[in-house]
């Protein structure tokens, strides 16, 4: 036998060893396959919108931050209703009243949603005023009621509110200024305007942010060189102090709406460089893609090619940005109202809430006045959150 038999024989004697194998040993399901292959055709064939809700819907934070922020802005539309009193109306009779806790339970017997009167007395050493709990008075609280009349979105008058005091008593959620007005009502009154500036303010910076910005992208040259100087300018000056300087330059003459109106372009006017500077830097790099050299090949037209082809491919960064630029105009108008600078009195806003609590003295005292800075931190940590959510939401490479 030659050494090439002897080999092949000792091969053949060799026991054979059990080698793994990586076959999913579960039986073949072909519905489990079509639902993968169908989850993939509906991705594929998704708009860039939809991929931005289905990554957006991942972020559990940002979702639950626009949830809050949208019922912080129903108070926008129903504030009338929802608050138990007008934001002006005083009770000389509860100044400076402490807040009235809301109780289920008197005396171990369920008797729903109701507070306590308030008794209040005179101290002659420090002056002030003291308000104590009458347990013996138990006013419970009315829902879909009558109360207060106003005037519902100019149309016509009505007295319909969410909730009520009781019949003869009061409702001091928040507890009273020194004037008697209820703040719980202020807060919800001050989020109509609180919150509607950093909107409007907003809108005016997206629309000069993209007209200098797109000029500045697509053209370039002589035209940039000017927009990024004025840039430049702006984004040099403290913000703050010419916040401050521009609000004072408003008439002392005018009514509430038009100071509005003009705080609102102020903060608008001087928050759009940012933006242009981001969409003059996409523009730079969108401009030079086959797809616009082929619009403009075909004749299109300089403001066609911004707004059709370039601007659409990159709006979910303005929206983004955007939302993130909100805040700040809303800690703005509140910076402003609380120097009384701002929004006045009769208007109400969250800054002119805490005008009210500018003495230190009276805060320690009655700290119920500093209740408008919850509501803010609130709603600039959910723009916050919201705004990050869609940033990541928008990103192409997540």
């Amino acid at each position: 036998m030659s050494m090439d038999q002897k080999d092949k024989s000792a091969k053949d004697q060799t026991p054979a060893r059990n080698v793994e194998h990586y076959v999913d040993p579960a039986p073949f399901n072909p519905a489990v396959t079509e639902e993968m292959t169908a989850a993939q055709e509906r991705f594929f064939q998704a708009s860039q919108w939809q991929i931005m809700w289905w990554k957006f819907k991942r972020h559990k934070l940002a979702v639950w931050s626009g949830v809050v922020l949208i019922l912080f802005y129903l108070c926008v539309p129903f504030a009338e209703t929802i608050a138990p009193y007008t934001p002006n109306l005083r009770d000389s009779d509860h100044l400076y009243a402490p807040p009235q806790p809301v109780h289920l339970f008197h005396e171990g017997r369920l008797v729903g949603p109701f507070v306590y009167g308030m008794t209040s007395s005179l101290d002659m050493e420090t002056l002030q005023w003291v308000f104590t709990d009458d347990t013996s008075d138990v006013q419970r609280i009315r829902f879909f009621c009558g109360g207060a009349p106003y005037e519902f979105w100019g149309l016509f008058d009505t007295g319909f509110h969410l909730f009520c005091p009781a019949e003869g008593g009061t409702l001091f959620l928040l507890g009273t200024d020194r004037l008697g007005r209820d703040q719980f009502s202020g807060l919800v009154y001050g989020a109509r305007l609180s919150l509607t500036v950093g909107i409007v303010g907003v809108t005016i910076s997206i629309v000069l942010g993209l007209f200098f910005g797109g000029i500045a992208g697509y053209f370039g040259g002589f035209l940039d060189n000017m927009i990024q100087r004025m840039i430049e300018i702006i984004r040099s000056l403290p913000e703050l102090p010419l916040w401050m300087a521009l609000s004072a330059a408003l008439p002392v003459t005018w009514g509430p709406v038009w100071i509005y109106f003009g705080l609102t372009i102020i903060l608008g006017l001087l928050d759009w460089p940012g933006l242009a500077r981001a969409v003059r830097s996409k523009l730079l790099s969108l401009r030079e893609e086959e797809y616009a050299k082929a619009a403009v090949l075909m004749g299109a037209k300089p403001g066609r090619v911004i707004t059709r082809h370039l601007l659409p491919g990159f709006t979910s960064h303005i929206i983004a940005s955007a939302t993130l630029s909100i805040p700040a105009m809303i800690l703005g108008e509140t910076a402003l109202s609380y120097l009384n600078l701002g929004l006045r009195r009769p208007a109400v806003s969250w800054g002119v809430l805490l005008n009210e609590a500018q003495n230190i003295s009276v805060v320690t005292v009655y700290p119920w006045l500093m209740a408008p800075v919850l509501p803010i931190i609130i709603v600039v940590l959910a723009f916050n959150f919201l705004g990050d959510g869609l940033r990541d939401a928008a990103d192409p490479y997540k």
